[in-house]
């Protein structure tokens, strides 16, 4: 993995803490968790606070994340909000974690001036033991804590300060007056410079987890749906009156299910032509077969030329897989895409030539969705499947490794925004 780590695939991105005071406030945020302080001096931290070297010294991958649910947290700058989450259980930690700092961007402000805000990402589950303890979880609330109490401290002086607004006599009352002083001393004025929290209760929507070996549930009006392995303790048990199940290694199933809920586009020249994914997939799907035949195949400078050669070498093969063909039927299809009959296209290949709905709110977790039937696709694996991605990486060949790193570096990281939104919308 120490290629991933040198060209920042994994765990990149990230904010460096090398101020001894930022490094104290980290620790003591340690502390009120019941873990050891730590002695480094520098390490590296994602939205939530998880670093990669305090796992390392804690000796403890999951110190954050102790029990898969109620996951912590730990805020020593505003600026973690433009960071990724580099490890959860949870595909919906990072929205959560956007929409607590979008909603309460000035007190997040006011209080890390002075403290570390930490605290835990609560609902009402302490444990997960089968689908039911998942499906139990509707909305979190951020439980908050500060080193030196400023939330609480702040939580009296309002208390006070409405008191003198409303009780005439309460001006009299001098030790309560000498009590004011003394905690705005630590809060500061907190009538011009909030430090409570406003919005601390979010939904918890549609969302992966990586419990059970992976399990999607996606959220309707009147319907919830599990993709899940049907081995998973509670499948088709588990509220089975208000419940949909659908096992994940049914392709049919699944891709109807998407296609109904409209949360994937089927192939459409509004997207095939100007978004270019399709091609993007039969290269990678072609070099995905060379691989796989010859795994010592020599990638580097790959012509288009030297893929179409290694195509007609290997017609019968490609012709028998039928992945490759149906691409190429597609993309001369794309302006007249009603001849493409998706009952006619084996199950395991309609995701090939489909993508997301970019204009569903289940976007980003239905392209996750579709990379788990797209193995070859690297790039959807890495965009949407971090945890997906990092497993199929371990079981690459060296040169494929090579060539896959390159390709990522060369491409989503010259802007990765407007890859996603020419390939993905």
């Amino acid at each position: 993995m120490k290629r991933l780590y040198d060209h920042k695939l994994i765990f990149g991105g990230l904010l460096t803490i090398d101020e001894p005071h930022l490094v104290e406030r980290y620790n003591k945020a340690l502390k009120g968790f019941g873990l050891k302080p730590v002695k480094l001096k520098r390490f590296q931290i994602d939205m939530t606070g998880y670093s990669p070297e305090v796992a390392d010294a804690l000796n403890d991958l999951e110190y954050l994340d102790p029990n898969g649910v109620n996951r912590r947290f730990i805020i020593l700058s505003p600026e973690q909000s433009e960071l990724p989450v580099v490890h959860t259980q949870f595909s919906n930690t990072e929205e959560l974690m956007l929409e607590f700092f979008d909603k309460n961007r000035r007190e997040i402000f006011a209080l890390t001036i002075k403290d570390v805000l930490y605290g835990e990402i609560e609902d009402n589950v302490h444990a997960v033991d089968n689908l039911e303890d998942l499906l139990r979880i509707e909305q979190v609330e951020f439980k908050l804590s500060t080193s030196a109490d400023l939330l609480g401290k702040a939580h009296e002086l309002q208390v006070m300060i409405d008191k003198l607004m409303k009780d005439p006599d309460a001006w009299q009352d001098e030790a309560m007056l000498a009590e004011m002083v003394e905690i705005a001393k630590v809060t500061g004025d907190i009538r011009t410079n909030e430090l409570l929290p406003k919005e601390v209760v979010f939904r918890h929507n549609a969302f992966w987890t990586s419990h059970f070996g992976g399990v999607y549930v996606f959220n309707d009006d009147r319907q919830v749906t599990v993709i899940a392995d049907p081995n998973t303790r509670g499948f088709r048990k588990s509220r089975p009156w208000e419940v949909s199940y659908i096992d994940i290694n049914n392709h049919a199933q699944v891709f109807r299910f998407l296609l109904e809920t409209r949360r994937i586009e089927p192939p459409r020249g509004s997207w095939v032509e100007k978004s270019g994914l399709l091609k993007q997939r039969a290269r990678m799907l072609v070099i995905g077969m060379m691989v796989e035949r010859d795994p010592a195949v020599e990638l580097d400078e790959l012509s288009n030329r030297m893929l179409d050669g290694w195509v007609h070498k290997h017609a019968k093969a490609i012709e028998r897989d039928g992945a490759l063909p149906l691409l190429e039927f597609v993309l001369k299809r794309s302006r007249d895409w009603s001849a493409v009959d998706l009952h006619e296209v084996r199950p395991e290949h309609r995701f090939l030539i489909s993508r997301a709905n970019p204009k569903h709110a289940d976007w980003w977790l239905t392209n996750r969705l579709i990379s788990e039937y797209l193995r070859f696709d690297f790039l959807t694996l890495f965009v949407f499947n971090k945890q997906g991605f990092y497993r199929a990486y371990q079981d690459w060949p060296e040169e494929y490794r090579e060539y896959v790193v390159k390709t990522i570096r060369n491409t989503y990281f010259k802007d990765k925004r407007a890859l996603r939104a020419r390939f993905y919308g």
